[in-house]
């Protein structure tokens, strides 16, 4: 890589973040420089991360210690975005059980049925595409249910009057809060060749394999991630749907969060 090529990367994304934020502070959008910070954040990891795979790709303990932390990071983002004051720990605790359901199982397939040879680099490949994809639909999930559950907790409160149980009472709820969860990985998977060509399918092809292979490698990559995604979204939607008490509005409180930061004022 030449220093043209470092100087060019370097303009194109600090113009890229700015065009984020300009337009989301036009428009009047909360935390505008959450993208900025996003993209800077972002790659100075990959550039930490693509200097220390280079003599890590080689050695499976230390890529198995690679995807361990890429887990407990996967793990504490959800968490954070899911937990109410006081229950990070407890929600840390069906967040990494969900998360380790489906990743678990769809790499459990992939590999037992010989479709990708077990080797470090497949499997830090696919633990990485898999874990990212099951965290963000962890999220989804907790948050649409707690929403729903939020605006229709009279609707639950009705049920549970009637002697319902709890998961009995939001089951409904829960269903649609996993479909909704999984709808951006399934359009995704539905329009792959004729709306987007994926990074995995990309790469693979940059990394010298064939169209044909690299084909069939995005294949068992998208199937991986539904597999993951739907085991993490339904393991959520059931831990989330037990409660008996109304949930607290995670809108409500990142708002109060910023009032309090504010001093009081907007």
């Amino acid at each position: 890589m030449s220093a043209h090529d470092v100087i060019a990367t370097a303009v194109a994304v600090i113009v890229l973040a700015g065009v984020s934020v300009g337009v989301l502070r036009w428009y009047g959008v909360r935390e505008r420089w959450a993208t900025a910070s996003a993209i800077l954040r972002g790659m100075v990891q990959l550039a930490v991360v693509s200097v220390a795979l280079t003599g890590l790709i080689t050695h499976p303990g230390l890529v198995l210690l690679a995807v361990s932390v890429m887990f407990t990071v996967a793990v504490g983002t959800a968490a954070r975005r899911l937990a109410a004051p006081g229950t990070f720990w407890r929600t840390a605790g069906f967040v990494a059980l969900a998360v380790a359901s489906g990743v678990v199982v769809a790499l459990g397939v992939v590999f037992a049925t010989g479709a990708l040879e077990p080797t470090s680099r497949y499997l830090l490949a696919l633990s990485a595409i898999v874990i990212g994809n099951t965290m963000n639909i962890t999220t989804l999930t907790g948050r649409r249910l707690t929403e729903t559950l939020i605006e229709r907790w009279d609707e639950v409160e009705a049920w549970l009057a009637l002697g319902a149980t709890p998961r009995q009472a939001s089951s409904s709820m829960a269903r649609h809060a996993v479909h909704s969860a999984l709808v951006p990985s399934i359009d995704q998977t539905k329009t792959t060749g004729l709306v987007t060509l994926p990074g995995a399918f990309v790469g693979a092809i940059f990394g010298g394999l064939s169209p044909v292979e690299a084909g069939r490698f995005q294949v068992i990559v998208l199937a991986a991630l539904l597999a993951s995604g739907s085991i993490a979204a339904v393991v959520t939607a059931q831990v989330r749907a037990s409660s008996p008490t109304r949930p607290e509005s995670l809108v409500s409180r990142v708002s109060t969060r910023h009032w309090t930061r504010a001093g009081g004022h907007r």
